[in-house]
């Protein structure tokens, strides 16, 4: 039974294993349908994947975020339940009352040891009761006071009288990243435009793919950067080495949006959303056999592909390519 159990565990394992090694797809396309370059210091984690498509219009200045709406005060803690813990309370101690004055009947005046005075039953009953009370209240007061802390540390700078600059306490939304990006962004190039940009990302890609179905590293190096070329470079040297070649056709892009936009070391970083399209296969060189892939099935893929300049207005290269998760 041991043994049996060591072999299914070994298994499952293996299978584990070979999951995490065999690629969701076998097709190639521009950059081997793989994750690589480099994202600056986000190149350790997933691009965003929360987007929404931009609205249409001739410039895409980022626009002030709304100013939040004043927080409501919390209402004094334990209105209604004050009011009902005073009913709640002032009954017990009336029906007390009443059976300490001897007008209860037979089993409550035996309970209340004769009708004098309160007795056990009403203690615990009444102590029960206050810590009902003594925990609903805190709740109530708790949820109150939670969205207080979480609103924003401007109040706490505020009420220290501390000059310092202050930031919300919440991390920011991938919105707020996003636009603040942009706005950093524009503030060395003025003449910046997202939807034009968008348009570029759509030529390039466009560009990108015919120089790799060509395997011509030479069209491809002024739009990549140096570490994409190494990339690009190595794969199209050992497709060569097996003579094979990547065809693509019917490409169709569905939309291009950009989901991040940052600064850093003197570079600027945009990050666009990439959802296509297109019949993707490898086929010998010789003979035209195809080797991997389909000639009829199209494939739908999502990439997240980032852009990088030196800040202003400088020439876009592609910097690396993700694969969605």
């Amino acid at each position: 039974m041991r043994s049996l159990m060591s072999k299914l565990l070994s298994g499952v394992v293996v299978l584990a294993v070979l999951a995490m090694v065999v690629p969701d797809d076998v097709w190639a396309r521009a950059g081997g349908g793989m994750s690589s370059g480099s994202r600056g210091t986000r190149s350790f984690s997933s691009p965003s994947r929360t987007y929404s498509a931009p609205a249409p219009s001739p410039s895409t200045r980022p626009t002030p975020a709304p100013a939040p709406a004043p927080m409501a005060q919390p209402a004094p803690a334990g209105g209604f339940l004050r009011s009902m813990a005073g009913g709640i309370v002032g009954g017990l101690l009336g029906g007390m009352l009443f059976r300490s004055l001897g007008f209860a009947g037979g089993a409550d005046a035996a309970d209340g040891a004769g009708g004098g005075g309160f007795g056990m039953m009403d203690l615990l009953l009444l102590g029960g009761i206050a810590y009902l009370i003594f925990w609903f209240v805190r709740r109530k007061r708790a949820a109150q006071e939670a969205p207080a802390t979480a609103y924003s540390s401007q109040m706490v700078g505020d009420a220290y009288g501390s000059g310092a600059p202050t930031a919300t306490l919440d991390a920011p939304s991938w919105q707020q990243d996003r636009e603040r990006g942009l706005g950093h962004l524009q503030q060395m190039d003025p003449g910046f435009d997202e939807a034009a940009f968008r348009e570029l990302c759509t030529d390039r890609f466009f560009q990108i793919q015919a120089a790799w179905m060509r395997r011509d590293l030479d069209k491809l190096r002024p739009l990549l950067t140096e570490e994409m070329q190494g990339v690009f470079g190595k794969q199209i040297a050992a497709a060569k080495a097996k003579r094979q070649i990547n065809k693509l056709e019917n490409i169709t892009v569905r939309s291009v949006e950009v989901t991040e936009a940052w600064q850093e070391q003197g570079q600027d970083y945009l990050t666009v959303r990439l959802l296509a399209n297109l019949l993707d296969y490898t086929v010998d060189e010789t003979s035209g056999t195809i080797v991997e892939g389909s000639d009829s099935a199209p494939v739908k893929f999502e990439e997240f592909w980032t852009w990088v300049r030196p800040v202003g207005r400088n020439e876009w290269r592609l910097g690396a390519i993700n694969q969605a998760e």
